[in-house]
């Protein structure tokens, strides 16, 4: 019969296994290189932080959309089968009001952000940067935001003040333009 408690046995145990055990391990996964990171380190910030080079029209965009949006946001982004782009009542109106670029959207180069991540829905992170500036000119200019000749850039787009700029509590007020 041994003096031993079960919980001493317990201890002594679990010492000489968990060398063991964290002295091996399953060799799952391996570093990321800083080139695989970068490649998916693409945030925009409102003070045009993280931009790339290119530019873009609204009439480039046009183009573009008609090609690659109107299927899903409809002609000149009305909207259906999914979200309209364009137009929507002041978010006064109540919190079932459709929220668009011109009502909700606090700044243009989330707008940027949001369309190189995300779109084409079916195939996101396809469009060149040329193509999304353009897209963003056609979107903005849509809505009234910008006019139909200007030019966006990392230099022009984050100066673009939208509608709805004021209506955000800012969580990182030194980032903003």
């Amino acid at each position: 019969m041994s003096t031993l408690k079960p919980s001493l046995v317990l201890v002594i145990a679990l010492a000489f296994c968990s060398g063991t055990a964290l002295a091996q391990s399953p060799r799952l996964g391996k570093p990321i290189p800083e080139a695989d990171v970068a490649a998916w380190d693409i945030s925009a910030m409102p003070d045009g932080t993280g931009l790339p080079p290119g530019s873009g029209t609204p009439a480039q965009g046009a183009k573009i959309y008609v090609e690659k949006c109107v299927a899903c946001h409809g002609e000149n982004g009305t909207g259906k089968p999914f979200a309209a782009l364009v137009g929507g009542a002041p978010l006064t109106s109540g919190i079932e009001t459709p929220k668009t670029i011109h009502n909700f959207w606090g700044y243009s180069t989330i707008v940027f952000d949001f369309v190189r991540r995300a779109m084409p829905f079916q195939q996101p992170r396809t469009l060149s940067n040329d193509e999304v500036y353009a897209l963003t000119a056609y979107i903005l200019a849509l809505n009234k935001i910008i006019g139909d000749n200007d030019t966006m850039n990392a230099q022009t787009l984050p100066k673009v003040r939208m509608p709805n700029r004021d209506g955000f509590i800012v969580k990182f007020p030194d980032q903003m333009p």
